[in-house]
């Protein structure tokens, strides 16, 4: 019977380094015992890496929600996710006139500063600051249908910030650009009180937590406008042309003359047709003290230029949120009104004012 052999490794006795029997090892170790020495090893240097790139990974976790904070993450964003509902804006109805310069900017250059948006949690996005980029970006899209301006660098801000935060943020924005008026702020400030979703009871503190940066002295001519618009504004077709100046001084008129401001409405509403100039000629001509007033009518009551009362209404599925304040009345719901008649508006708004009315 022939006799098997094998090769039996077995454990080497340690030798200092260096030595003729340390160098040799190697050579006489067996194939199985140099394979498990190189797997070890392997799995070592493996082992570092995974930890290097965990490493890595946490520490790009931790730059990326700072920079988040800081609302310095920027991301191409379709424009169909964006939207402007949350925040109440100081925006004019009528097309900004200065948009086709931006538009043109843009065209040459690009977009030099990216929106801010918030995250909605529905998969879209909520505009806090930005609106007319974001305007031009839409008409751009819509003239040239350019794939370029399909989606619009924006700066993402952490969500969870409060009401208030955003709209400080809006609104110290707006504070840098040397073309926003005093009807323009007021009229923020204005919405400000009747938005539901902030805890301001009075148009001061409105002014006083959104302009918080501006000077007391702006601030008092923010809330000298605010005054104006509430006796005047439904009358006046381009607020946001007045000059401080000329604004103070109309306003000191109709302080100082009973049934000033009555008449100043009935100047304003003769021509339905006037151009921004010719409304300014009006408020000057009435500021130097043109024409004489008529006396005014006893209000019905003494009322509270700083109330407001808020309810909502439900109506079937749909729920109309109602802000009441003093001289102005507004209804939200899930609607586009722009499409009912104009006429059958005008119907429900007598109604309206007809059942208010009777239960006086």
């Amino acid at each position: 019977m022939k006799r098997r052999t094998f090769d039996i490794d077995f454990p080497e006795p340690s030798v200092p380094a260096g030595t003729d029997v340390a160098k040799d090892r190697d050579v006489r170790r067996g194939p199985m015992a140099t394979a498990i020495t190189e797997n070890a090893d392997a799995l070592r240097e493996r082992q570092v890496a995974e930890a290097k790139i965990r490493a890595e990974n946490d520490r790009l976790a931790h730059e990326l929600v700072r920079l988040k904070k800081l609302g310095l993450i920027t991301d191409l964003i379709s424009l169909d996710l964006i939207h402007a509902e949350k925040l109440t804006r100081d925006r004019a109805v009528e097309r900004d006139p200065d948009l086709d310069e931006l538009k043109n900017s843009i065209l040459a250059v690009g977009l030099s500063n990216p929106i801010r948006v918030e995250a909605d949690g529905k998969g879209g996005y909520e505009l806090v600051q930005g609106f007319r980029r974001l305007a031009a970006y839409r008409e751009l899209y819509e003239d040239t249908g350019e794939d370029r301006f399909a989606t619009i660098p924006a700066g993402l801000i952490t969500a969870g910030e409060t009401l208030e935060s955003l709209y400080r943020r809006m609104v110290d924005e707006n504070l840098v650009r040397r073309d926003i008026s005093f009807s323009e702020m007021a009229v923020l400030a204005k919405n400000y009180v009747t938005d539901v979703g902030t805890a301001a009871t009075s148009l001061d503190q409105a002014i006083a937590t959104l302009f918080q940066s501006a000077g007391r002295q702006k601030r008092i001519y923010i809330r000298n406008f605010a005054t104006l618009l509430d006796r005047i504004g439904m009358h006046l077709s381009f607020p946001h042309a007045m000059p401080r100046a000329l604004g103070l001084d109309v306003l000191k008129r109709m302080e100082r003359e009973p049934g000033a401001a009555n008449m100043l409405a009935r100047l304003l509403t003769q021509n339905v047709e006037k151009t921004e100039a010719d409304e300014l000629r009006i408020l000057r001509d009435f500021a130097a003290g043109a024409g004489k007033a008529a006396p005014a009518r006893t209000p019905r009551g003494p009322g509270n230029p700083g109330a407001k009362t808020t309810l909502r209404v439900a109506r079937g599925e749909d729920v109309a949120r109602c802000v009441a304040t003093h001289g102005r009345v507004e209804l939200r719901m899930e609607r586009d009104f722009s499409v009912i008649d104009r006429h059958r508006l005008e119907q429900a708004i007598e109604a309206f004012l007809e059942a208010l009315d009777e239960r006086s």
